[in-house]
């Protein structure tokens, strides 16, 4: 007989690493192949597409990679054993496809704005939150290292007392007539560039100054009051080109922004300047490396190292200091805090659908103002907690 020092060792057992998430893509245009490819960086696998129509079906499996492809959610979810659901669907479809994918127990990625109506956007953030679902809006400019960084230094009380906020976002691909889905209100809503691009540049403002806007006055401007359709017919054009927006905040701040979908060679210049008392501070999306910092002896610009960011905004700088990060690593980051929240973590700063609800209240505020002659109109408190982040 063998004595016990002759038996072999157990051998340690490893923990198996989980499987990929396995994710479906809702629409297959420039926002689904952004998914795709965020989703596959984050390691998830792309299974399903759902495409507009069966003669689309092969399209879209082409455009975002996915295995396969239909024409119904409910039947693709059916089908498929499936994690995340990434919505990315016109706006009008948002709630709906949002909606069938947490019934049928799934996490939820919905493009913004979350809904047209703020009943509803409240609703799925309700929905989500009864259910216990990570549901998130890709907000994704928070994941910026440097727009990490500015808050953090505005948290630590750098920027002193803070005395104006103010910004714009810029785009042209609309500075000539022709149409997109988004200019119908029937498929985007009743505002077009606020609900666009004026809601990413207001998410960024609280998220980076950890204040909330109460009050606006907002005018709207459509430059071309008639578009061409892709049949070639003109039709009237009823959502805004440009809107300029007053603030106030709940701390005091006044503050203004200005966007535009008609602004020549301006392609999607995101820009949020927060004036302090001891320093200001600046981001451009389209230079997204740096971050301007100013105080009363001049300025100096901070370079993205991740040797030199702080805790919270180093972790998202993925790459050496000049090997440039941009729009499409911002969008991966934010996947990969979603599927982190999958798993079961909290990832800081992630913006769930109660960010999607608050947003929708913004926009609401923007558009009665607007419709009351510029009106100051004051933008009700969050009524939904945050159910992730």
């Amino acid at each position: 007989m063998l004595n016990d020092e002759s038996h072999d060792s157990p051998t340690p057992r490893t923990a198996a690493a989980p499987r990929p998430l396995r994710v479906a893509i809702a629409g297959a245009g420039f926002m689904g192949r952004t998914h795709s490819i965020a989703a596959r960086a984050a390691g998830a696998e792309v299974v399903a597409v759902l495409a507009s129509a069966p003669s689309r079906v092969d399209a879209a499996i082409e455009a975002v990679g996915a295995a396969r492809g239909y024409t119904a959610l409910d039947e693709l979810l059916r089908a498929e054993d499936v994690d995340v659901v990434h919505v990315c669907l016109p706006n009008r479809d948002h709630v709906a496809a949002s909606l069938t994918a947490l019934e049928a127990g799934r996490h939820v990625v919905c493009e913004k704005p979350l809904a047209t109506d703020v009943r509803d956007a409240d609703f799925l953030a309700l929905t989500a939150a009864r259910l216990g679902l990570v549901a998130a809006v890709p907000f994704v400019y928070r994941f910026h290292p440097m727009v990490r960084e500015m808050r953090r230094r505005i948290a630590a009380g750098q920027a002193g007392r803070i005395g104006m906020l103010h910004g714009s976002y810029l785009q042209d691909w609309l500075a000539r007539p022709v149409s997109n889905w988004r200019v119908d209100p029937a498929a985007g809503g009743a505002s077009r560039t606020f609900a666009d691009i004026g809601s990413h540049w207001f998410d960024l403002l609280e998220f980076t100054t950890g204040d909330v806007v109460t009050a606006v006055s907002a005018q709207f401007s459509t430059v071309f009051d008639r578009r061409t359709g892709v049949d070639g017919a003109e039709f009237r054009v009823e959502t805004e080109d440009s809107v300029a927006v007053q603030f106030r905040t709940a701390r005091g701040v006044i503050g203004s922004f200005v966007g535009a979908q008609v602004a020549a060679g301006r392609k999607n210049r995101l820009a949020l300047e927060v004036s302090g008392t001891d320093h200001s501070f600046a981001f451009d999306q389209e230079d997204p490396e740096r971050l301007w910092m100013g105080d009363e002896d001049g300025h100096r610009v901070l370079v993205r190292d991740a040797d030199r960011l702080g805790t919270g905004a180093a972790e998202y700088a993925i790459v050496p200091s000049g090997h440039a990060q941009g729009y499409q690593d911002a969008f991966n980051a934010f996947a990969r805090d979603v599927y982190r929240a999958v798993r079961g973590t909290t990832p800081d700063g992630l913006p769930g659908f109660a960010a999607g609800a608050r947003s929708a209240l913004l926009v609401d505020a923007v558009v009665r103002s607007q419709a009351a002659g510029g009106a100051w109109t004051d933008v009700p408190a969050a009524r939904i907690q945050e159910a992730v982040a």
